[in-house]
């Protein structure tokens, strides 16, 4: 079994965290997945975003916010 640190971004809205996890992976073909913390952690991230609690998103993650650019 090998872990290894990687880092999703979750979109909401104009908001997106970056939210870092780790990926476990074995010789099954399920491979490779999360942990059920990292799980939740990335439920809970997404949550927090679409509610607009940003300061409940930023203990877990680096949140962003979206700026269009003129054309």
């Amino acid at each position: 079994m090998t872990r290894r640190q990687v880092s999703k971004l979750i979109h909401e809205g104009e908001y997106v965290a970056k939210v870092d996890i780790e990926l476990i992976y074995t010789d099954d073909g399920w491979s490779p997945y999360l942990s059920l913390h990292d799980a939740r952690k990335l439920d809970e991230v997404r949550e927090t975003l679409r509610r607009g609690d940003l300061k409940a998103a930023a203990q877990l993650a680096r949140v962003f916010k979206l700026t269009p650019v003129a054309a």
